[in-house]
Order: C-alpha cells, then structure tokens, then sequence
C-alpha cells in the first residue's frame, strides 16, 4: 500500500487533478512495469479516472493481479495496468509550423478550463506547461494539431533510481504534456470533454530545456466518447512518448469550468 497526492499546482479543472498529470504519477507507481532507471523506456500503460481527482488529498494506492487502484474513502478515483496493445504514433510536425501553430490556439478566445496544468491560459511560464496547440492540417484519421513545448527545470525527475547525464522531466509531466493536447485535437471548444482514459509509453522522459513538439490527432467519435492520440517529439525528431485517449462529454459547470458565452 502506497499514496498518491494530487498538488494544487497540477489541477485541470480549478478543483481536481490534472487527468494526464494524475494518470502519470500513478503509472510512477507501477513498480512492476517499471525500468531500473526511471529515465528509460516504460511499457505502455493505461489509465482509467473514474472520478476527478481531488487536489492535496491522500489516495491510497493498492496492487492486485497487475492492477494498480488510487482511492479515496473506498471509492476508486484511478486505475493502472500494463495495456495489452501496441500505441500508433501520430505523424510529425516541424518545430516551426508546430511554434507558429501557437497564435491560432483556440483557448486563446475561449478555454474552459484557464486554470490547467497542461494548456491553461491563464499558468504564468515556468508555472503551468503552456501547451497551446493550434491547427496544423489533416493526418490519417482527423485533424492534426501541434505546439512546441520547453520542459522547464521546476518540472525534474526526482525519483531516488533516477540516473542519467541530462536533467529530465518527471514522468508525470510527461504524461501531463500528451493529455489536453488530444483533448483539443478533439474539439475542445465545440465538444466540452474530460479525459477519461489514457494509455501512454514513454520511450524517454524529456530532456529539461530541450525544445520539443508535441502533435495531437483526432481520432473519431462514438455518442459521448471522443477518441484522440498524441506524441511528443525530441529536437531531433526522434519519439519521446506517445498516447491515446478517450474523453468524455461534459458539462464543464460541473468541474467548475467555463462554459461558451
């Protein structure tokens, strides 16, 4: 038996985690799953949120089967397993055209959630990632977006079997930087959603003050389900991670999000 604590600094939502930051800290926990050293590749994981996670709150955390389960008061908040299926990658863009990519960000007029770790707009540099995608062209299966993306020192791994010559980010950071991404792939704007599952692999936690680009695709629909992916690319073009994701249909009034004026 283990904690996970979600801090106020990681929300989504102005009162619950981060859905991408939550899964990753507790795909963290995985120590079955895990590599010897934290900064190499991980298997791919899936993660379930149940229910949003509460900020600055204790969740237990328990192992049975493969099955790693965060609750609260006996109520299931996550679960974790190894995922049983191979992640297709999105295709990628140039730094350039993902940078420009920016100024087009849709939550620049409209975000339902300012407050995001990931891609609020209102997180000061240095704070919240600033992850603002913007519209790029089509890709195999829907639209693409892309954003570049710095990790920033305060977002370090500090696991104690961390080992590696360059600063990397932490794993749920890096988890955190493939979530809303897909979210806005999806139409964030005109389909209000939040993230209901999330399976990622991580090839390699970013390098801390390495330019990287993260691409996003919408991937189709079915009733209240939106289904995305994403994948963050090194300076180099190489693959960092990967993810796919299922969001759900909401009304955002009932995270304390913005609804459409």
């Amino acid at each position: 038996m283990s904690e996970l604590i979600v801090p106020q600094r990681f929300c989504g939502p102005p009162d619950s985690g981060n859905g991408g930051w939550t899964a990753g800290a507790l795909a963290a926990l995985d120590d079955v799953d895990s590599p010897d050293n934290r900064c190499d590749s991980w298997p791919a994981i899936e993660v379930s949120l149940r229910q949003p996670p509460p900020l600055d709150t204790a969740l237990q955390v328990s192992a049975e089967d493969g099955l790693l389960t965060a609750s609260r008061d006996g109520a299931v908040v996550a679960t974790a397993r190894r995922a049983d299926h191979d992640l297709r990658e999105v295709e990628p863009v140039d730094p350039a055209t993902a940078t420009a990519a920016a100024a087009s960000y849709p939550g620049h007029d409209f975000h339902p959630f300012p407050t995001c770790f990931a891609c609020g707009t209102g997180r000061e540099e240095g704070d919240g990632l600033r992850i603002f995608p913007g519209r790029v062209g089509g890709g195999h299966d829907g639209d693409l977006v892309a954003a570049g993306w710095t990790p920033h020192p305060s977002l370090h791994e500090d696991w104690h079997t961390y080992v590696d010559e360059h600063t990397r980010a932490s794993l749920a950071s890096t988890w955190a930087a493939l979530d809303c991404i897909g979210g806005w792939a999806g139409d964030l704007t005109e389909r209000l959603m939040v993230l209901g599952r999330m399976t990622a692999r991580v090839d390699a936690l970013p390098v801390i003050g390495e330019e990287h680009v993260v691409v996003g695709e919408g991937r189709g629909q079915d009733g209240r389900k939106t289904f995305t992916a994403a994948t963050l690319y090194d300076a180099d073009g190489r693959v960092v991670a990967t993810a796919e994701h299922v969001w759900i249909a909401v009304d955002p009034a009932l995270f304390g999000g913005r609804v459409p004026g």
